[in-house]
């Protein structure tokens, strides 16, 4: 069995920026990546506001996609496929030195993106913008990665699945590199009107910058955004034999299904506090090295309620001394890429030494008590840190992710 399963590669596509050093330096920045939505007409709906990428993702989009093939992807397929070039690519990856079919790809996906808002649908591309499995069949192809290649489904933490079974496949020695994470956007009128009905959305539409506002006393829903991250995780004894960078070490997981409302979390964040009970039993690590938490932080009135309750269930009178924080306050909540994007952010956190903020935190909840990192970055040595997703229909995920040490 593979000792140790490290990051050697990661690339970030969000609001805030369209690679991971731009993404990073806002993120620690503490600026807001949401605004008024330009991707379609959203002058009818009651929530007008998302955090979208930069206009210039169409340019570096054509510049990395033949555009055969990018008439055959959805906008949502493309980010997929330009943030896993980069990230293979900014990292230096050869494949012609590794064994391809030792190489798979598992992406989160929860949908390709062909909604209202998706361009240039015909009958001849239907069928393949529409198909779950693309992003990942596009990757393998452009670098005839042999290795297993699927997507997974489980909501908002899509792309946490899909590095924990990335994690699986090396831990299992059945692979010894493995492209994971996701991508996506529901910025259309459809969707949002749909959370708009289950009263899920932020609705400041003339406070863009500050409608993402969690643990705040004033939040009123969560703010849609959109995006892709990708991390490269690899075995060590692979990432030391081609003289690769390690950046962090993901040392475990949990997967939980709460089986109890399809929308709500149980009660007092019971099935939570589980999840991050389960995942550092499974790392073999002990609480009190716990050093920061990205939460799920939503910015919904219950998920922050249950997710503060939980980490004080897990962690007790600990739980006062753990920064927490929630970077959907700037990037928006991307859904399905959300896992991903957010572990990265972790492995940076570890990487740089710096807890990034929970922005827009202005008026204290007096029953969300603990170190929200409010508005801004804070510098702090890392050793682990948790990544938490929780999605619709009770699929919990917690990612562990330490310090690398030789």
């Amino acid at each position: 069995m593979v000792k140790k399963v490290v990051v050697t590669g990661f690339n970030m596509l969000t609001a805030l920026g369209l690679d991971w050093e731009e993404s990073w330096n806002n993120i620690k920045e503490g600026k807001s990546g949401v605004d008024k939505i330009s991707l379609f007409d959203a002058s009818e709906n009651q929530t007008q506001i998302a955090a979208e990428l930069p206009s210039e993702f169409s340019d570096k989009s054509s510049g990395i996609i033949k555009k055969r093939i990018s008439k055959q992807m959805t906008r949502v397929t493309q980010m997929a496929y330009v943030c896993a070039v980069e990230a293979i690519e900014k990292h230096n990856i050869d494949f012609d030195q590794i064994d391809k079919k030792r190489v798979g790809v598992i992406l989160g996906v929860v949908n390709t993106g062909d909604s209202s808002a998706e361009q240039g649908t015909t009958s001849k591309n239907l069928i393949l913008k529409r198909m779950n499995n693309a992003m990942s069949a596009w990757i393998g192809m452009r670098y005839n990665i042999e290795g297993p290649n699927f997507t997974t489904s489980s909501a908002c933490s899509s792309s946490a699945f899909a590095i924990g079974l990335g994690y699986d496949a090396i831990k299992a020695g059945r692979a010894d590199m493995m492209i994971v994470g996701g991508a996506d956007s529901i910025i259309n009128k459809e969707e949002i009107a749909g959370f708009n009905e289950i009263y899920a959305l932020a609705v400041d539409n003339e406070n863009p910058r500050k409608a993402s506002c969690p643990f705040s006393k004033k939040r009123d829903g969560f703010v849609i955004g959109e995006g892709a991250g990708i991390m490269i995780l690899e075995s060590e004894e692979s990432a030391k034999a081609r003289g690769a960078k390690i950046y962090a070490e993901l040392v475990d997981y949990a997967f939980t299904n709460e089986s109890y409302n399809i929308m709500a979390p149980k009660p007092d964040g019971e099935g939570m506090a589980e999840t991050i009970n389960q995942a550092i039993n499974n790392a073999g690590i002990s609480k009190n090295d716990v050093s920061y938490i990205n939460a799920h932080g939503t910015s919904t009135m219950l998920n922050d309620l249950y997710e503060t309750k939980a980490i004080k269930k897990v962690f007790g009178d600990q739980a006062y001394k753990i920064p927490v924080s929630s970077t959907k306050s700037m990037t928006g909540h991307t859904i399905g890429a959300a896992g991903a994007i957010e572990s990265i952010i972790s492995v940076l956190a570890i990487k740089d030494g710096i807890i990034p903020p929970t922005i827009n935190l202005d008026e204290a909840d007096p029953e969300l008590d603990l170190d929200y990192v409010p508005n801004n970055a804070r510098k702090q040595d890392l050793n682990v840190v948790l990544s938490n997703s929780f999605a619709f229909g009770g699929h919990n995920a917690t990612l562990v992710f330490r310090k690398y040490n030789i």
